[in-house]
This record gives structure tokens, sequence and C-alpha cells, in this order.
């Protein structure tokens, strides 16, 4: 089973991630981890570096967890659902897992729109899942 997930250093996203690689040892899977940016953005090097670092911790992450993973890095220019959306086709994915935030009775008229365009265009399962409450 090939599981497609997304990378943000939010606790949204290290739910995802986390929630993919417990579907891909329930299913004899592997993950497939997408991080997508814009690039190009001059005045933004710090957010970038963190980002870097975030990332990095994640590939000693997922070789503790023992489950067969791959690592892709865009930037491109693409939204992150369109980025996700592409790898999950490409790669024929089985399941995609994605982090969605919790929001206030108003917020949650509308998903995020990178939610949404993956659960709306998305060709495979999409699970979505929401990091623990904050306490």
């Amino acid at each position: 089973m090939r599981i497609v997930t997304g990378f943000r250093p939010s606790t949204e996203g290290r739910a995802a991630v986390d929630r993919a690689v417990e579907e891909a040892r329930l299913r004899g899977g592997s993950v497939l981890v997408v991080h997508s940016m814009h690039g190009g953005e001059r005045d933004e090097l710090e957010r970038v570096m963190r980002y870097r670092e975030r990332f990095e911790q994640l590939k000693v992450d997922l070789d503790a967890s023992g489950v067969p993973y791959e690592l892709v890095e865009y930037a491109r220019g693409n939204s992150p659902a369109e980025d996700l959306l592409t790898v999950a086709r490409e790669r024929e994915a089985d399941l995609i897992v994605i982090g969605i935030r919790r929001r206030s009775p108003v917020g949650k008229l509308v998903l995020g729109s990178n939610a949404q365009d993956v659960l709306l265009e998305a060709d495979c399962p999409v699970l979505a899942v929401k990091s623990e409450p904050a306490d």
C-alpha cells in the first residue's frame, strides 16, 4: 500500500505524518512524504531554515519508525495541494493522509483551501486527521 502525506511544521502536519506511519504499519505499506514550498521568497529565509530543520528531524523520526518511506521536496510555485495530488497520481497512491486544523464554529464553514482541494480532487481515499487538542 502506498500512502502519501504532506509535510508541514505544525501539529496538524505532524498528526498527518504520524497517522500515515500508523496506517503503513497496519497495512504493510510505505509512506511518501511531500514537502512543498513556493520558492523564491527572499524575505522568508528564517522561516525556510526552520522548515528545513524540522524536515531533517522528520527523517530521523521516520528512520526510527521502521516503516519504508521516501521524502520528496518541491519548490516550484505550486500550492501544497497541487504537489500532493500530483505525487499521489504519479505514484498511484492507495491513500492520502492530510492534517486539518480545529476550527471555531465560524471557521467550520470552510476547510482550509489545501485540505478542501485534496478532498475534492483526489483519485484515491483521503484520511483527514486532527491533532490532539492543546492543553
